[in-house]
């Protein structure tokens, strides 16, 4: 490992606080969410974060590590987290199995495992996973493949689950990708999504809005660039992530003047010009989006217009206030 890795890795961790305590039987949130499949049209997706062993690469803005296990879970694990999420939600017709890093990477998701999870998933008309572009190969086509021959098995005539990745693009400013210590360039961005476009399997990024290092005032620009690299890729979805704080080495920055998380109306500017590319669809994470909202009086409307955007498509009125 280079050097330069074992110092980031070293100056992230350093910063971190404890893990929550986790069951590696149970995947640690599940829920259901209306997702646009298409302009005008809105189905359910079944989401489910699955606990696993910590993602190897030690991004500088990630905070998923929180809710992982520092061990490979056990074999039969993983489905056994699927069945009893899958349990206790209301039916949908896709679903995502995030699992707070790489699905192909063998020590978070254990390969004797792909048959069972993919029996589990057959039936849905979308199977979505996220990946790390580096860990993308072979692999990805045999657990596709292992969704169709489930679903051949189920019902021939149900039709075939589309297998859909995501990647974490994050930003092709040349001056921050290096320094989020992804261990990744746009160029390995760019070789993973021809190699998964070219064997069948569709393709969403996340993209990060004012990541460390970018001023407020240029943080649109380059999530809307990032959006047309990844469109340019091949890609059908861009969800675009505010980048937050909580992880420990981010609010060390912050101090530093190297960080502060996007406002509202960059938020608001990267959808609308998102969905003024229409080169595919694009969705803005409000998961606490309320903390990036400043005025209580325009915030709740101005979140719900996005949410109404998300599920719609389509770009709407703006919101007036004193506050703007």
């Amino acid at each position: 490992m280079p050097a330069a890795r074992l110092s980031d890795d070293h100056r992230i961790l350093d910063a971190r606080g404890p893990k929550n305590a986790v069951d590696p039987f149970v995947a640690y949130a599940f829920l259901v969410e209306s997702e646009a499949i298409a302009v005008g049209r809105v189905e359910d997706v079944a989401t489910i974060f699955l606990t696993n062993r910590e993602c190897p690469f030690k991004c500088l803005f990630c905070d998923l590590w929180k809710n992982t296990t520092d061990e490979r879970v056990p074999v039969g694990a993983i489905p056994r987290q699927i069945d009893l999420a899958l349990a206790q939600l209301p039916a949908a017709r896709h679903v995502k199995l995030y699992n707070s890093g790489n699905f192909f990477d063998r020590q978070a998701i254990p390969p004797e495992d792909y048959p069972a999870i993919a029996q589990r998933v057959a039936r849905f008309r979308t199977v979505i996973v996220e990946n790390h572009p580096r860990l993308c190969g072979p692999v990805c086509v045999e657990f596709r493949d292992l969704l169709a021959e489930s679903a051949a098995r189920i019902n021939a005539d149900a039709g075939t689950p589309e297998l859909e990745i995501a990647l974490g693009l994050e930003t092709v400013h040349p001056g921050v990708l290096p320094r989020l210590n992804k261990q990744m360039t746009v160029d390995d961005f760019r070789r993973a999504c021809e190699f998964l476009v070219g064997n069948g399997i569709a393709l969403r990024a996340f993209i990060l809005l004012k990541p460390p290092f970018v001023a407020e005032e240029d943080c649109v620009d380059w999530a809307v660039r990032s959006m047309a690299l990844a469109f340019d890729c091949g890609v059908r979805v861009c969800s675009v992530i505010p980048t937050r704080g909580g992880n420990g080495i981010m609010e060390r920055l912050e101090a530093e003047g190297n960080f502060a998380p996007p406002r509202l109306a960059s938020l608001e500017r990267a959808l609308t010009e998102g969905l003024t590319l229409a080169r595919g669809r694009v969705f803005v994470d409000l998961w606490d989006a309320e903390r990036f909202s400043g005025c209580p009086r325009c915030g709740p409307a101005r979140i719900d217009r996005l949410r109404t955007m998300n599920r719609s498509q389509q770009i709407l009125p703006a919101i007036e206030c004193s506050c703007t």
